[in-house]
């Protein structure tokens, strides 16, 4: 879950400083209160995310397995909207009423509106199964999203129409709210690509001050939290003093955020944002431009590099540091040079075999390096030609083809265009007959395009998950967890529970449970396990396999996360099943169950207390 960049720990952090917020006067005191104590109903829920299994396995994986992070669009939704939910409590416990303040009033209101739709979107599209959501936590959650639904029809539903009016509506000055005022000037950006005839129709209004910057402000996830409180706390002596500190260029300000870009980029519109902010806010569902509100044409970013160059050359001469995370152009970097891009496509389908080769590793090098060279190098029809190239008999070919496919799913919207091109087939051929590094490659893709739910169902149907077990069992360190990753994906899918077993995958599980190289894969043999565990023919292989002594001898001594696995299968295991309670109580397993009830995470607590519940009802049955 990293793509968000918030792990589950951190966002118990913020659900904790919610909790702690204190509305106890004010407008919105009520609003306050009621979306706190939604916010505090998810704290259980977020902790049986960050101990469950699939978080484990994110956790283990390498960079080629770590796509999962960037792509969970219901944990970004959460992120945003718990983020949101602070800065905005934060802003309205500190509203004060006035005769002025009633547009301030209606925004804030709508901002509790925003945040509310957002949270109850997240909760809905929540994969319970996929982070073994226990029972009552799944009560605690739709009560939550019950109540959202609720504030949300109290509040009215958020429909494009009203969501465009209240973005256009002009901010007013209100001294008793600060952050309005924080918020009101939007200054203009360079947008070296639009005419002077376009730029005409894009100023009018002239420097609107629109409130979409305050909602954005609330949304983005990379707001800066301590900007929120400065901007509520902050005294006139403050401003009187900044007019002595050196002034940044208006042109150099994102619209959104108001501080120095490090990352400019262009949209449809003309208008130059911080690529972070902007992306945030096409992220949320806004299809028009935040500063002229005219609608976006398109998604695309494309880099401003003069803009990016007048910063660099103005922090140079100001001996200021330029912002983290800043690039510097090398003279024959391609990115964003979509007439080059083009002219690599083309040379993919040149009879001259280097020509391709070339090609191919200069693609493969822009696709790896930024999300605005994904979708150019897609945009440039360069995937059928690169699917076509999978079944290239040029081993060199053929491995920087799976590369670039690998590299280029990574992009939500290139996933279908893969599966549409029909990439499947060709990936599991290459993963049956390619060589070590194509396969590792392969597989990696395959975990990526599975990313999509649809996808998990088509790529279980093509026969890859046989030869995704083969790589498992017999192939290269990398390889391995390459087919890990991908399988564990696939097999969220009950549907390809049974594919898997039927593939032999318990029997190689089963064997890295008592791997001691250092190598072992314990961790993902036992997330995977957890995940098969609740299919009838999975629990009858793995105790052909003779999987539960292994188990057992798990629950006591190893890592937290793999002693509350093993216990969770030991429970799917023995569910409504008196013959293998029977057993794990004479393979000993009564003793580390007690010492992990003691002693586990909160989940192995309860996974072990179950069990040994169950073992104390069946030995009163035997007696």
């Amino acid at each position: 879950m990293a793509g968000v960049a918030v792990s589950p720990a951190s966002l118990l952090l913020v659900i904790a400083e919610i909790a702690e917020i204190s509305a106890t006067t004010g407008v919105f005191k009520k609003d306050c209160a009621d979306l706190a104590r939604r916010v505090c109903l998810l704290t259980h829920l977020v902790e049986e995310i960050r101990d469950s299994p699939q978080q484990a396995q994110e956790n283990e994986s390498d960079a080629s397995s770590s796509l999962v992070s960037c792509e969970c669009d219901w944990w970004s939704d959460l992120v945003v909207g718990l983020q949101a939910a602070k800065r905005l409590l934060s802003a309205a416990t500190c509203f004060q009423a006035r005769e002025s303040s009633e547009g301030a009033a209606k925004r804030i209101s709508f901002q509790f509106q925003c945040v509310t739709w957002k949270l109850e979107k997240a909760l809905g599209n929540l994969p319970y199964d996929r982070y073994d959501i226990s029972d009552e936590v799944r009560e605690h959650v739709e009560l939550a999203r019950l109540q959202l639904r609720r504030a949300m029809q109290r509040y009215g539903s958020l429909n494009s129409k009203k969501f465009s009016t209240a973005l256009s509506e002009p901010m007013e000055k209100d001294a008793s709210s600060k952050v309005t005022e924080k918020l009101e000037c939007i200054p203009e950006t360079v947008h070296s690509n639009v005419t002077l005839s376009d730029e005409k129709k894009l100023e009018s209004p002239p420097r609107r001050k629109s409130s979409s910057v305050s909602l954005a402000f609330f949304l983005s996830k990379d707001a800066d939290n301590e900007r929120l409180e400065k901007a509520i706390t902050k005294s006139n002596d403050d401003d009187s003093k900044k007019s002595e500190n050196l002034t940044i260029p208006e042109d150099f300000l994102c619209p959104i955020s108001l501080e120095l870009m490090k990352d400019p980029v262009i949209v449809s519109t003309g208008q130059t944002y911080e690529r972070s902010y902007i992306q945030r806010w096409i992220d949320c569902g806004n299809l028009r431009c935040p500063k002229t509100q005219q609608k976006l044409g398109n998604f695309t970013l494309t880099p401003n590099y003069v803009l990016r160059s007048l910063i660099s050359q103005w922090c140079t001469k100001h001996h200021i540091e330029q912002p983290g995370g800043y690039m510097k152009i090398s003279d024959g970097d391609l990115s964003g040079d979509m007439s080059a891009i083009r002219a690599l496509v083309r040379k993919l389908s040149s009879r001259s075999l280097q020509d391709r080769r070339t090609a191919l590793s200069e693609l493969r090098s822009l696709s790896k390096r930024n999300t605005d060279n994904r979708i150019l190098i897609a945009e440039a029809g360069a995937i059928p030609v690169l699917v076509n190239l999978l079944t290239s008999e040029d081993v060199e070919t053929q491995e920087k083809a799976v590369t670039c496919v690998l590299n280029l799913s990574i992009y939500e919207s290139n996933k279908e265009l893969i599966m549409l091109a029909g990439a499947v087939t060709s990936i599991v051929q290459v993963l049956r007959a390619g060589t070590e590094e194509a396969k590792e490659n392969a597989a990696a893709t395959l975990f990526s395009l599975s990313l999509a739910d649809e996808n998990k169902i088509i790529i279980g149907a093509s026969g890859a998950i046989p030869a995704l077990v083969n790589l498992l069992e017999n192939g290269s360190v990398r390889g391995k967890k390459d087919a890990a990753t991908a399988l564990f994906n696939l097999c969220i899918y009950e549907g390809n529970k049974g594919r898997a077993v039927r593939a032999g995958i318990v029997s190689p599980l089963v064997k890295m449970l008592t791997d001691t190289s250092s190598h072992r894969m314990v961790t993902e043999a036992l997330t995977i396990l957890s995940v098969l565990a609740g299919n009838q023919d999975a629990k009858t292989a793995i105790t052909r396999a003779n999987g539960i002594p292994p188990l057992i001898a798990l629950l006591q001594k190893d890592q937290p996360r793999n002693r509350e696995n093993a216990a969770a299968i030991l429970f799917a295991l023995c569910k409504r099943d008196n013959e293998k309670l029977v057993l794990i109580g004479r393979l000993g397993a009564v003793v580390p169950l007690m010492e992990l009830s003691r002693d586990g995470t909160e989940r192995a607590k309860r996974k072990a207390n179950s069990l040994l519940e169950q073992l104390r009802k069946s030995s009163q049955k035997l007696c």
